[in-house]
């Protein structure tokens, strides 16, 4: 077995790497840029070594930057993780030439299947269905129009090189194909080196689901089930469950087996996807082979117990898979829910800063234990699993310059029920400030009647929140939980209040009895009666509810239990009670006298400022271009100007018709959230 190897990446997949390999007894290497010197796998890391300025294409993708690290370091073998180098041939070709380990597939399967083009021709040969689509490369935007109009809208245009949804643009007419184009160049050179753009028919209401293999260098394959990825943002996953709600057996064989051959026949040797989508009648049809450790891999570790980064080393290492077929079983269910540094509030663009609080949710174990991939029997089982992949941590910096996911939350259970309700309680659980975050946009996802009834498409997020994430609206029974759970906290910080010392003589306090809750639209008079176990707060309807905690006045997180029921709660303070935040709602909750609430109700509103006539910077970026000039006029939909952040470029678009007076910034220009890049009349 290696004695140290090397990871070619960053983020969590760097630190999820490390895990494994000190389970096995490996040293790892890290390599770091100068954005990312004080990052978590650094850190984890038994040494590092660094390889140069923050844009990737000036360190992490550079070959003989990773390369010269391997010769100081010793290291004998290399895993990439994904994206960067993880599909790269000519980085596999070096480490072949420099008697270096590959922690991936042979070099011909990278050129074979990690291509998307060549993957594509090989598996049409193969009389694998797949999308129609010009697999050849396109020269200029004017190309693309004309074989997008022959293929017919809509499209999808992508990188060959991609992968997380980077390069990736869907065109309904000429002129987003036009522009589509050219941004996926621009995405496709900055995050592979690749510019090499292909165009296919984008199917409409699909699936997406995908097969996991794994191979070894004697001829032995498996897939290991499958994962639903239909919930996806820009081309992007944002929650993958296994197995799939709408798969049925016989689908999910023939899936497997196809996928299997498919490997086989490109002598495949490592961990690998085998994507399709997948109509309403379960046909399905090959979309790409990724030929890597996908990003979505520990809902498969979950459900079958297989530690695939530790197949994937042995397999290296030249050894044979110890598990068959028929070892491979699905157990219970698991769900994952993507982090990601970007607010939903704003279209959920990328942002940028410091970690000033973060607090993951406590990591529960179990399931199945697997050693050497054999089973071993069963650990002791909980009802459900709470498990964090993350490569940030609290006081550490969200940079500009990599992709905005900081942590991959997972849970499992027995049920999908039980794991999306587990998921719901670790979602609220989790602590994160300083940033803007989607942690709301998934809690919502998570109540969602559709992703709960598994009866979703990739068009979910389209369809269901086609203006953006606005935030959610919580029902009566939530509200008045909610409600009561306030109540009975906000007694405690004002008895907390009578108790301070150094008060004036006969000023004593005393807490009534008597208040008034008010949140979102609703308005709740109650009473508190309050003894040792906790209180019960008696609304004007007659109705009591019984609220029990050990929530001390400053904690920032609630677990309150409210007739029984678990609710947890992030806290904030203002003014007479809480900001609150549950279930992908954020709530301010006035707790107030009777009197109090009586004289809020005179107080005037405050109006926020008017930015009509502005162009305001949605997120922190990079200004790539100016589209238009001062004394200009714009036409509604007529773009203004493109903002890269964290490897995306996003178009800013005119809302209305209008004359442009005057441009505060140029390209190169770095800018803040809600700088004024424009201004109109």
């Amino acid at each position: 077995m290696f004695k140290k190897i090397l990871i070619a990446n960053r983020g969590e997949i760097a630190c999820r790497v490390m895990k494994t390999a000190k389970k096995m007894g490996i040293q790892t290497v890290a390599i770091y840029s100068d954005a990312d010197r004080h990052a978590l796998h650094v850190q984890m890391a038994d040494e590092a070594i660094h390889i140069g300025p923050p844009p990737a294409n000036q360190s992490y993708i550079v070959i003989d930057k990773v390369m010269d690290a391997i010769k100081q370091s010793g290291a004998e073998a290399v895993h990439p993780g994904y994206g960067f180098l993880s599909e790269n041939a000519k980085f596999a070709e070096a480490l072949e030439a420099a008697g270096v380990a590959f922690i991936g597939p042979p070099k011909g399967a990278i050129e074979a299947m990690g291509d998307k083009i060549t993957s594509k021709k090989i598996a049409q040969d193969a009389n694998v269905s797949t999308v129609p689509g010009y697999m050849g490369l396109i020269e200029d935007a004017e190309e693309a129009v004309k074989i997008s109009n022959e293929i017919g809208y809509p499209v999808m245009i992508k990188a060959s090189a991609g992968g997380g949804g980077k390069g990736m643009r869907i065109a309904w007419n000429d002129t987003e194909a036009r522009e589509g184009f050219q941004s996926s160049k621009n995405e496709a050179a900055n995050s592979f080196g690749d510019d090499r753009i292909f165009i296919e028919k984008f199917v409409t209401q699909p699936r997406h689901i995908e097969i996991q293999v794994l191979c070894d260098a004697h001829g032995n394959g498996i897939y290991l089930n499958e994962r639903e990825c239909s919930i996806q943002r820009r081309n992007q996953k944002v929650v993958e469950e296994a197995p799939s709600p709408f798969l049925d057996e016989a689908t999910r064989k023939a899936m497997g087996e196809q996928s299997v051959a498919l490997a086989k026949a490109v002598g495949y040797a490592s961990a690998g996807t085998v994507e399709f989508i997948v109509d309403g009648d379960k046909n399905f049809y090959f979309l790409e082979m990724n030929t890597r450790l996908q990003v979505e891999h520990p809902v498969t570790e979950l459900i079958t117990g297989v530690d695939l980064v530790e197949q994937m080393i042995r397999v290296a290492n030249g050894e044979k898979l110890t598990i068959t077929q028929d070892d491979v079983t699905i157990d219970g269910w698991a769900i994952e829910n993507r982090l990601y540094a970007e607010d939903p509030y704003r279209g959920f663009l990328p942002s940028i800063g410091r970690l000033t609080r973060y607090r993951p949710p406590e990591e529960i174990a179990a399931g199945p234990l697997v050693t050497n991939g054999k089973w071993q029997g069963d650990a002791p089982v909980g009802e459900t699993a709470v498990r964090n992949d993350t490569g940030v941590y609290e006081g550490g910096e969200i940079s500009m310059y990599y992709d905005p996911m900081i942590a991959k939350l997972c849970t499992w259970a027995p049920t999908r029920a039980e794991a999306i309700e587990a998921m719901r309680v670790a979602l609220d659980s989790f602590e994160v400030e300083g940033i803007g975050h989607n942690l709301p946009f998934l809690s919502a996802v998570m109540d969602h009647p559709k992703f709960v009834s598994g009866d979703m498409t990739t068009a979910f997020i389209a369809e269901e929140y086609p203006e953006g994430f606005e935030g959610v609206t919580l029902d009566e029974a939530h509200l008045k939980r909610i409600a009561a759970a306030c109540a009975a906290m906000f007694r405690v910080t004002e008895i907390r209040r009578t108790r301070i010392s150094g008060t004036m003589d006969n000023h004593e306090r005393t807490v009534g009895r008597d208040w008034v809750v008010s949140l979102q639209d609703a308005v709740y008079p109650v009473t508190i009666d309050a003894d040792r176990e906790g209180s019960t707060v008696n609304f004007d309807d007659g109705s009591a509810m019984r609220v029990a905690s050990d929530w001390t006045p400053g904690d920032q997180l609630a677990h309150v239990d409210v007739d029984g029921e678990p609710v947890v709660l992030k806290v904030g303070k203002i003014t007479n009670g809480f900001k609150i935040r549950t279930r992908g709602a954020e709530l301010a909750v006035h707790v107030r006298t009777p009197r109090t609430h009586e004289l809020a109700l005179l107080m005037p509103e405050k109006v926020a400022p008017d930015t009509s006539k502005m162009l305001l910077c949605p997120m922190p970026g990079l200004v790539v271009k100016i589209d238009v000039e001062e004394g200009q006029e714009v036409q509604e939909g007529q773009a203004l100007c493109t903002i890269e952040a964290m490897k995306m470029e996003n178009i800013l678009r005119a809302e209305k018709k209008a004359v442009v007076t005057k441009i505060n910034a140029g390209p190169g220009d770095s800018l803040a959230v809600d700088e004024v890049i424009m201004e109109f009349e």
